[in-house]
């Protein structure tokens, strides 16, 4: 029994050896530390400024594709700092690119500004809706989009200084929370000529994310019928409705025999007008998620036959029609590790007391545990699936992608909801942003000093697409852009 022990003992010692082996994480080149202490610098410089387009963006807060006034900040203000700029790429006005160098590397980063619909809320830690009906930030894309082009700018200063060379390119894309704007991006090959890219998102953590996205299929069904009298004669209609809720009721029953990793959420777009009318018309917009694209389609396949069945019970038509979806995203080791480093270099947010108690009134008023902020990065090992999905997962297969979270919201905070706009538009958020920027910064000086840090990544993207072709899940044709 003794042996048996031992024997046990020893064998995983060697586990976590092996495992230990497997994260390490580089260590901070002493001889860059220079140059990221000067973007550093570069970005406390800009702080002012950069909270300032943060905070603009989130009182535009504009959703999908209408970013307009909030496209136009970073666009601006990239021009002012010598970037050349292209606007309305791919199709979409609010979409851009400012570059800045010449030559190889390409270094590409990535900024998001769209807001969610009827989230308005005031910068305070009780719900204060500052416009009924308004949009808000409740993902945080206002400190998105300006802390990736604050760090732009800290690498393109170095650039044209001699420091650096090759090209800092930043993407202005719309949209994420909708059709997904970096898809079509990517299908107009903008990213065809990039080496590498890097992204982040506002959290309640900070991490260099070693833990995948999920795919995501976006679609709609409509459900023709036929109007009739709903009291004198309802024998002469077809309600659009029951195809509809029959529909939603086999979705429902379906959640039961998918795998834990999968999500259906649906939304009734059009349910009918008045009681007294048989409803000729129905829509149903719905998402279905995966772990990955493979399980995401199988799941959407077995969808399509229950829309097909509730509308044939019904005894109406219907249609299923694609408007966009997002790949998972490929997890760069390579990548995350040198990002790592960097969150060690860098070390902590620090907050004040009055920080800390904004945050702890917002888990009050959200149910959740007081337990305030964690600026602490956390390690490599032991990151949980959460969810959720993004269309830099779809970059990620066309370009090796480090991808960062940091903390702009409270431990626990509902996502996509009222305390995360609150935060996004004070001090919790403006660190969080500004700390990002100096991730992201700092990790850019390594993949431009170091050719041996890029052909990892290069080597491991090469591996995992290796017999794989991607293709984008949206529709033929241009984007969707809305004419209101």
């Amino acid at each position: 029994m003794g042996i048996e022990i031992r024997r046990k003992i020893r064998s995983l010692a060697v586990s976590a050896l092996i495992l230990l082996t497997l994260i390490v994480v580089p260590e901070v080149n002493a001889a860059d530390v220079r140059d990221k202490e000067a973007t550093s610098a570069a970005i406390d410089r800009r702080k002012s400024e950069l909270i300032k387009m943060s905070d603009a963006i989130w009182g535009f807060a504009e959703t999908a594709l209408r970013e307009t006034k909030s496209s136009k900040v970073l666009a601006d203000y990239a021009e002012q700092q010598g970037f050349k700029v292209t606007r309305g790429v791919a199709g979409m006005p609010t979409a851009f690119t400012a570059e800045f160098g010449s030559g190889k590397p390409i270094i590409s980063i990535l900024g998001e500004f769209d807001a969610l619909p009827g989230l308005s809320q005031k910068a305070v830690p009780l719900r204060d809706i500052a416009t009924p009906g308004a949009p808000g930030h409740g993902c945080g894309h206002n400190m998105f989009g300006s802390a990736s082009l604050g760090a732009a700018t800290a690498i393109k200063e170095l650039i044209a200084g001699g420091k650096l060379k090759g090209t800092i390119r930043f993407y202005g894309t719309p949209a994420e929370e909708a059709v997904g704007g970096k898809i079509y991006m990517l299908r107009d090959g903008l990213f065809k000529d990039v080496d590498i890219c890097l992204a982040w998102h506002p959290s309640d953590k900070i991490q260099s994310d070693m833990v995948s996205t999920q795919a995501l299929v976006d679609f709609i069904v409509e459900y023709k019928g036929k109007a009739a009298h709903a009291a004198y004669d309802p024998w002469n209609g077809r309600s659009a409705v029951d195809g509809l809720e029959l529909t939603t009721h086999g979705i429902n029953m379906l959640r039961e025999h998918v795998k834990p990793t999968v999500r259906m959420h649906y939304v009734i777009q059009s349910g009918g007008q008045v009681p007294n009318v048989v409803p000729e018309y129905a829509k149903l917009w719905c998402w279905v998620r995966d772990a990955n694209r493979e399980g995401m389609d199988e799941v959407f396949q077995r969808v399509k036959k229950i829309a097909e069945g509730g509308a044939m019970m019904a005894g109406v038509e219907s249609k299923t029609t694609v408007q966009s979806g997002d790949y998972e995203r490929l997890v760069n080791n390579s990548g995350q590790k040198l990002l790592q480093a960097n969150l060690q270099w860098l070390g902590s947010i620090e907050y004040t007391p009055n920080e800390v108690e904004f945050a702890k009134k917002i888990q009050s008023a959200t149910g959740v545990p007081e337990k305030g902020l964690n600026g602490v990065p956390r390690p490599l090992e032991g990151q949980e699936f959460t969810g959720g999905s993004t269309d830099v997962g779809d970059v990620s297969w066309v370009v090796p992608t480090i991808h960062l979270s940091v903390t702009t919201a409270p431990i626990a905070t509902p996502w996509h909801s009222w305390p995360v706009v609150a935060c996004g538009g004070m001090s919790i958020g403006h660190k969080g942003m500004v700390y990002a920027a100096k991730a992201l910064a700092a990790t850019m000086v390594d993949l431009f000093e170091d050719s041996a840090a890029c052909d990892a990544m290069t080597k491991e993207f090469k591996e995992q697409t290796a017999g794989k072709t991607y293709k984008g899940y949206i529709p033929d044709g241009p984007p969707p852009i809305p004419k209101d």
